[in-house]
């Protein structure tokens, strides 16, 4: 590895830094960091304001001009492929070649239709040196919610579970308050600030009357909530109704002067399709979550969404809190079918495991259905 390739790594993990500032506030569009270095030395960075706000090029731009820093000859870092289009702000691949940067170091491409690799050709074509891919793995894993968007059209999709060592959410009489520490469940309400959209079951909302917000003592955006309620029995007076938009999706059985109700409260209720035995089409809703601009799903939902969820494969993440305690007869995570075979299970990667104050949390990942010789 040559002396430029290593310091091109160096600033890229400086400007994947960056992009953490974003995290919270940049969706519907990614988070992205750009740092920007002249002989060595970084002049400035920044990352994706607010919709409508300064992308992360501009933000680091507009620094180095409140400091009069010459960027002429500078290179430009930039997590992911700089914007060549005209939205809610103009290009900044045309304010990049204005300001005299010689040379841009890509972590990853948009597939974002809009932009697709033109971003980088406007630069080339300007004269502008592009490198594409560094710290490539890094800077997907940085914007997976809007990546995943981009290309498939559905949110990046992470359920949360919260059980015993036994595998247990909760009791038999559907006690569950509490089975994880008071740090668990803290970590919970982080995860849900790095969400645009929070998805639960009639079940639940019955059971518990969850407010399924983001209750940190920083200011977070709220994520929007969607219930799944086949029958409109979601009370006009449960808590998940105030504060951030809901959504709950009904199917065409569902009785209108219900229906009527909760819309009086200010919910939207959406009709959508379902089978023979009344239950909703999954694919169908988290296609209009995609919709709706979601880059990221957080599920907090019982055994039947759950299971749901993951017999249709449409989970790709799940954050699994472990408490040191066995609960002996109670409720399960999921409902799944009786596998016969071994080559029939769900498989999932270890993707992380981290100690939260008494408790273990694991982040899994999605793996291709196998045999068990593998």
């Amino acid at each position: 590895m040559s002396e430029q390739q290593q310091r091109d790594i160096q600033w890229m993990r400086e400007a994947i830094r960056a992009a953490c500032g974003g995290q919270r506030i940049a969706p519907p569009n990614p988070a992205v960091g750009c740092v920007l270095v002249k002989d060595g030395k970084e002049l400035a960075r920044g990352f994706t304001q607010r919709p409508g706000g300064r992308h992360a090029e501009i933000d680091a731009i507009e620094t180095a001009r409140a400091n009069a820093v010459d960027l002429r000859g500078a290179t430009a870092y930039v997590t992911l492929e700089p914007c060549s289009h005209y939205g809610r702000t103009p290009p900044c691949a045309l304010r990049l070649i204005d300001e005299g940067i010689s040379r841009v170091v890509v972590g990853t491409l948009d597939p974002n239709p809009l932009v697709a690799g033109r971003g980088c050709e406007l630069l080339r074509q300007a004269g502008l040196d592009v490198v594409v891919g560094v710290c490539e793995k890094e800077a997907i894993e940085s914007n997976i919610g809007f990546l995943t968007r981009m290309r498939t059209g559905k949110p990046w999709i992470r359920l949360k579970v919260a059980a015993g060592l036994d595998g247990r959410t909760a009791l038999l009489n559907g006690v569950s308050q509490w089975i994880t520490s008071a740090e668990a469940r803290r970590d919970g309400h982080v995860q849900r600030s790095f969400a645009q959209g929070i998805l639960t079951g009639i079940g639940t909302v019955l059971a518990d009357d969850p407010q399924m917000n983001v209750r940190l003592d920083e200011d977070c955006p709220q994520p929007v909530k969607f219930i799944l309620d086949t029958m409109a029995r979601t009370p006009v007076s449960a808590k998940i109704l105030r504060g951030a938009p809901c959504t709950i999706y009904v199917s065409a059985a569902a009785p209108k002067d219900r229906v009527a109700a909760l819309e009086g409260v200010g919910a939207e209720v959406k009709a959508m399709p379902s089978d023979a035995e009344g239950r909703l089409d999954l694919q169908a809703v988290i296609r209009d979550i995609g919709s709706r601009e979601i880059n990221v799903l957080h599920v907090e939902a019982g055994a039947g969404l759950n299971g749901g969820l993951l017999q249709a494969d449409l989970v790709d993440e799940l954050i699994y809190y472990v408490a040191p305690l066995l609960m002996g007869e109670g409720r399960g995570a999921a409902q799944l079918p009786r596998f016969e075979q071994m080559d029939q299970i769900l498989r999932w990667n270890f993707h992380c495991v981290d100690r939260i104050g008494p408790d273990v949390r694991l982040v899994l990942r999605k793996h291709a259905r196998s045999g068990a010789n593998d």
